[in-house]
């Protein structure tokens, strides 16, 4: 259960390195938008950013098979543009519009596609980890091969529930990759001060669950590990943990000003680990591509990340009557 060490960049092709890049901007670029959008009022409630964490959920997506499962908490959009939803659904639903993905009625805490097996960001802290035991088990009953990735925080890794639902996991085998994303801050105190364990990881030891901690502003590395837990959960050797250590930039919602920790440090961390950055320093030195092409790829993204806040803007309001609607998981049969 040793922390894996970052992965040999000469084995990944220029195609997946462009991939990673392009991926990891547009979740960028979105959520650089968003904020604008929240600043001018069009955004309502509360709006929790990913900048910075994108590696994350790019490098495990990479890793990722056709009808495996996801599932989050509230800060949820850049793992619902890493699984291919569309940009235009989740802008829609940010600003609470008709053409949102939950149809307006979710915002930006709680979306769901049923297309791209996305089961939702949830507003209570690691209610979702219990939630992604059940997809997993619903899969080892139907051995369908297929895998849930349940993702949660630091902060949401000192919950009860948590440890129910390793210890279910570990018990019935379920193909479930426990992500922990380790921000280092949760909703605003340092791991240091509510977290008596340096590496959360192990805490599966007591329930025979493997993992590792993974370098999470390398995607290369996400994605090696991310290799290593499915293949893991997929042979039906049961749970595996990843805890992947980020960092975000913004607070932990657009209405925090993050004055528990330092502006050199976030800058710091800017200079030197930001995760896209390190991939477009491969691309060039590497001659993968020129500063023109990255220039032409961020022109593109930006168009589409446009795009998606233009729709929102046009979507109309949610009809009333939609209240009324996706109350039940099927549809219940009039009286006559």
């Amino acid at each position: 259960m040793a922390a894996r060490k970052a992965a040999k960049k000469s084995n990944v092709s220029a195609e997946e390195l462009t991939a990673y890049y392009k991926d990891m901007l547009l979740i960028r670029r979105f959520e650089e938008k968003a904020g604008q959008l929240y600043g001018m009022g069009l955004i309502g409630g509360f709006c929790h950013l990913y900048i910075g964490q994108e590696a994350v959920v790019v490098g495990l997506e990479a890793a990722a098979e056709e009808g495996d499962k996801r599932i989050t908490s509230y800060r949820d959009h850049g793992h619902m543009l890493a699984c291919g939803m569309d940009p235009n659904g989740v802008m829609a639903e940010l600003t609470g519009r008709e053409g949102g993905y939950s149809k307006g009625k979710g915002g930006s805490m709680h979306m769901f596609s049923k297309e791209k097996h996305f089961y939702g960001g949830h507003g209570i802290v690691a209610a979702q980890v219990p939630l992604g035991a059940g997809l997993a088990f619903a899969d080892k009953y139907l051995d369908n091969k297929r895998v849930t990735f349940t993702y949660f925080g630091d902060g949401a890794a000192n919950q009860g529930q948590v440890y129910e639902a390793f210890n279910m996991a570990a018990l019935w085998d379920l193909p479930c990759v426990f992500v922990i994303e380790n921000n280092q801050y949760a909703m605003g105190t340092s791991q240091q001060r509510s977290t008596s364990s340096d590496e959360i990881y192990e805490r599966g030891r007591a329930f025979g669950i493997p993992g590792e901690a993974v370098d999470g502003m390398d995607v290369i590395a996400v994605k090696a590990a991310g290799d290593t837990a499915v293949a893991h959960c997929r042979s039906g050797k049961g749970p595996y943990i990843l805890e992947i250590k980020t960092y975000r930039y913004r607070g932990h919602s657009m209405s925090d000003p993050a004055k528990y920790r330092t502006r050199e440090e976030v800058q710091k961390m800017r200079d030197e680990r930001d995760p896209i950055e390190q991939v477009r320093s491969m691309l060039l030195t590497g001659k993968h591509a020129t500063e023109e092409d990255l220039k032409a790829i961020d022109k593109e993204i930006k168009a589409i990340v446009n795009e998606s806040a233009e729709f929102a803007k046009t979507s109309p309001e949610p009809d009333l009557e939609e209240l009324w609607t996706d109350i039940y998981a099927t549809e219940v049969p009039q009286e006559a």
